[in-house]
């Protein structure tokens, strides 16, 4: 890593210090990515098997009710944490949007009688 491409711009021991720290924030960035996707990967483990249920007893693989609910929680969740609400609601919608495509899907599949979607496909909730 050169100063030319961190942006420092600094050289000598100051910049070596600056160097560091900034490998180890990046260092800790890079484990919260790894967290954070192993952390959605469990989420859709458990949303693939609400699409499931929902296939099976024919209930509509969206729930704007319950979406709405899950949204308000998560804007208040957000604000508590220090993390723009705004933010929070778009995450919570894109990750919706892929679970009820995969709701459908399933529901696809279990009318079709192909029941079981390929393993480790994630569904949202």
């Amino acid at each position: 890593m050169t100063p030319s491409n961190t942006g420092t711009g600094r050289s000598g021991a100051g910049g070596t210090a600056v160097l560091a720290e900034l490998q180890r924030l990046r260092e800790s960035i890079d484990n919260i990515d790894a967290a954070v996707v192993h952390m959605l990967a469990e989420r859709f483990k458990c949303t693939q098997q609400v699409g499931h249920l929902k296939a099976e007893h024919q209930l509509p693989p969206a729930d704007p009710e319950r979406e709405a609910q899950q949204i308000a929680r998560l804007r208040t969740l957000a604000g508590s944490a220090h993390l723009d609400p705004a933010f929070a609601e778009k995450l919570l919608n894109f990750i919706v949007a892929e679970v009820i495509r995969h709701h459908e899907r399933i529901a696809d599949e279990v009318v079709g009688g192909e029941e079981g979607p390929a393993e480790g496909a994630p569904t949202a909730g």
